[in-house]
Order: C-alpha cells, then sequence, then structure tokens
C-alpha cells in the first residue's frame, strides 16, 4: 500500500494573520520528503526550503516591521468597527508626485495659511473618498496615503511630511486649548515605525471632553470617528499642536460649534463655511433643496434648506430668513432642534416621530439623530447598557438598548437586530 505524500502550505510573504506568520516563522526547518529518490532532488528540495526562508527574512523590512515587532493582525471589534490601532509603519518625508524638496520650513520662511474650515474640509473629502491606507502609494493630490501624508494634504503642506518632521510646521498647545484643524501628534524616535501616528482634531465629542471627534488616515482607509483622548494607545504621549499658518478662531476655544460670522453666509459668498453649512442641513433632512452640492457658492438651495431648518424650529419672520445665525449655526453642528420635515408632513415643528433613515444608525456614524434615539431610549426605560452618554455616537451600547426595546414589542430574530427601523422609531416616539 502506498502512503500518501501530505504537501506543506506555503504560506503567503505578505499575509498578516497569525497562521501565515507561524509558518514564516517556522519556514526555517526543513520540510518533510519522501525516502529514497535521487540525491540531487533532496538537494533541491533543500535549496527551496533555504531560498523561502531567506525570502521570508528579507521581506520583514520597513513594509513589514509591524508585523516583525508584534504588530499581528488584529481580529475586528465586536462592534463591528476597525481596529482603531494603526498597524502600518509610517513613510519617511519626500515631495509630492516625487518631485521637489522636502522638510520643514527654513527659519523666516513663510507658509501657506489656511482656514481650519479649509483643513476640515480637505480632510472630508479623503473620507467621502474612502482613501485606502498606503505609506507607498500617492492619492490623485500626490500626497502619501498615510496618516501623515494625510495631514500635509489637510494642512495644504507643499511636501509630504511623516510624524517626525510635521511639528516644524506647527507651535505646541495644551490640549485644553485644541481647535478644529489642529493635530494630536505621537512620534517615537526609538522605533518610528512603532506606534508613530497623528489624528487631526474635529471638536470635542461631549461635554466633558473625554473624547474628540478624529479624522486619521488609518487602515483600512480614512476615517472620521469619536475616540478618547488623545489615542486608543500611548494616549500620555501625544503632543497637540497648531499649524502656524492657520487663520481663525478665538484661542483655547477648543469647540467646533464657533459661528463664522454673518459675512460668510448669504448672496455672493463662496468658502468652506458655505459647504459645511450645506452637508449639515442635508444630515438634518434638506436633501430635497439641492439638485447639485452642496457647495462652497451659495446659491437659494442654501436659504431655502436654512429656512425650513429655522422653521422647523418654529420661529418666525426675521429669525426665519433663510440665513444662519448663531443660534442657527449651533443647532446644526451640535446636532439640537428638530429635523427639517419631510414633504408633505405639513410643516409643523413637531417632526421627532419622522425617521431619518437606517444610515445614521450603524458603527462609526456620530450624528444628532443617534444622540435622539438614546435620549428617547433614556426616557422610555430602556437605558441600561449606557455606561456613559447617550451622545452622538454610534455605539454597542446604542443597538443594545434598541434590541431591549424592541424585544419589548415582542418582536424576534432580524425584526430584533438592535438597528431602529420606521416602525422602531415610530414607536419610540409616540
Amino acid at each position: 500500500m502506498t502512503v500518501p505524500v501530505f504537501e506543506e502550505y506555503e504560506p503567503a510573504i505578505d499575509c498578516p494573520c497569525a497562521g501565515c506568520a507561524l509558518r514564516r516563522r517556522t519556514a526555517v526547518r526543513p520540510l518533510p520528503v519522501r525516502r529514497g529518490g535521487h540525491p540531487a532532488a533532496h538537494g533541491a528540495r533543500r535549496a527551496l526550503v533555504l531560498a523561502t526562508a531567506a525570502g521570508v527574512v528579507l521581506s520583514c523590512g520597513a513594509a513589514g516591521a509591524a508585523a516583525a515587532a508584534g504588530h499581528a493582525h488584529r481580529a475586528p471589534r465586536a462592534d463591528g468597527g476597525a481596529d482603531p490601532e494603526p498597524a502600518t509603519p509610517q513613510g519617511e518625508r519626500g515631495p509630492l508626485g516625487g518631485t521637489g524638496a522636502s522638510g520643514p520650513p527654513s527659519a523666516g520662511s513663510t507658509v501657506r495659511t489656511t482656514t481650519r474650515a479649509e483643513i476640515l474640509a480637505r480632510a472630508q473629502r479623503w473620507v467621502t473618498a474612502k482613501v485606502p491606507y498606503s505609506m507607498e502609494k500617492y492619492w490623485s493630490d500626490g500626497y502619501r496615503q498615510d496618516c501623515s501624508g494625510f495631514v500635509s494634504m489637510a494642512w495644504n503642506l507643499g511636501n509630504n511630511e511623516w510624524t517626525g518632521s510635521l511639528a516644524g510646521y506647527a507651535t505646541r498647545i495644551a490640549r485644553s486649548d485644541l481647535q478644529p484643524g489642529d493635530i494630536l501628534l505621537f512620534h517615537n524616535p526609538a522605533d518610528p515605525s512603532k506606534g508613530s501616528h497623528v489624528t487631526i482634531f474635529g471638536g470635542w465629542s461631549d461635554s466633558a471632553r473625554t473624547h474628540y471627534l478624529a479624522y486619521e488616515q488609518a487602515r483600512p482607509q480614512t476615517r472620521k470617528q469619536s475616540t478618547p483622548m488623545a489615542y486608543w494607545n500611548n494616549s500620555s504621549r501625544y503632543v497637540a499642536y497648531r499649524y502656524k499658518g492657520v487663520a481663525g478662531g478665538s484661542p483655547g476655544s477648543g469647540s467646533s460649534t464657533g459661528f463664522p460670522g454673518a459675512g460668510r453666509f448669504g448672496p455672493g459668498a463662496d468658502n468652506a463655511h458655505v459647504t459645511r453649512l450645506g452637508e449639515m442641513l442635508v444630515q438634518r433632512g434638506g436633501r430635497r433643496f439641492y439638485t447639485t452640492g452642496p457647495g462652497p457658492v451659495w446659491s437659494a438651495a442654501d436659504q431655502r434648506a436654512t429656512q425650513a431648518f429655522q422653521r422647523a424650529q418654529g420661529w418666525q419672520g426675521k429669525e426665519a430668513d433663510g440665513l444662519p445665525g448663531p443660534h442657527t449655526w449651533r443647532l446644526l453642528t451640535t446636532g439640537g432642534g428638530r429635523d427639517i420635515p419631510a414633504t408633505g408632513a405639513g410643516g409643523s415643528p413637531n417632526t421627532a416621530a419622522t425617521f431619518p433613515g437606517r444610515g445614521y444608525f450603524k458603527p462609526g456614524q456620530y450624528n444628532g439623530h443617534v444622540e435622539r434615539l438614546g435620549r428617547q431610549l433614556v426616557k422610555k426605560g430602556y437605558g441600561k447598557h449606557y455606561v456613559s452618554g447617550p451622545d452622538p455616537r454610534w455605539t454597542e451600547a446604542d443597538r443594545r438598548n434598541v434590541e431591549a426595546f424592541q424585544r419589548a414589542q415582542g418582536w424576534r430574530g432580524g425584526a430584533a437586530d438592535g438597528y431602529p427601523g420606521p416602525e422602531t422609531w415610530r414607536r419610540l416616539f409616540a
């Protein structure tokens, strides 16, 4: 009887999973060979084993430093979100598109000026485009697709910087003075490929200032989510910095809700604040007013959508003229007030029963509808899973509380999955 010969599985050199990593580490052990045969065949097989092992060792260079340093592939979190820790080393500073010089500005040189709104608008473009993470590839705008390249792009620098050079463009500040567009930077000089990371501060997520809205470039793609101050790991080693070329904002406000001024809106206005206004109005039920956009040029659509939001609050006359003021802006940026009623809803300011859509309630979402849902769950007696909050950040606690409410209605299976639908919403707010 012939004994079958089982071939060894050859692990992929670039696969980060624990199984392949173990196989690679033990690859230097000789593979089993059949007894007998020509001696030359034995020598060829041994040469193949040695070549494979050498290839694995050589592959653990810069691109594989994270795996070699113990940065194994991590399983997804229980809430379905991506692992928050960036497990990829950072690219070094380099020119845009491969030409030109790089490095912090020399003494006496000027840096490009920008505003906080423009910084966040550029960051949001990568979030919307879902730019894949890479320390070797460059996006269509010429910036490297890693965390420091992302900040270089948002700050509109002329170079692709890295975590070891970004501080040269900035001034160190206290965390309490953080404002939107500032950064939180951790550079590990002992081993830059281990832990070094940078995020863009987008505003505080809670009144206690324990979490903030972070824009960042991390695997698998650009993201924006509520993040514990200063980060999930190495928190004490992150330093807050402010770009030297930023204009506007009151020092130490630490708020993303500051009204930019009436002059930013109205006929003839063309700036990032108009875009942000439109995006917030769309999120609050104003999509039907826009055939294109929102965009930076003020339009009749912006005015009609703003007026609809103001009337939804019960305002009349000059209070609902379609031009945002401090109160309108505060409600929009904090997720407060009532949403714009759907067509045919009669314009009643009491629009809480209007379901905003399933897309607002899933991992990674941060909006006023989530907080409104959470407060209503607590009011109805279904808030036991909240340790803190509720707040605008969708969490597993929100899902479990919704599930408890759904089960209380007698629903089971997919009807009680913890994600609100129109009927769940109607019963909650009835």
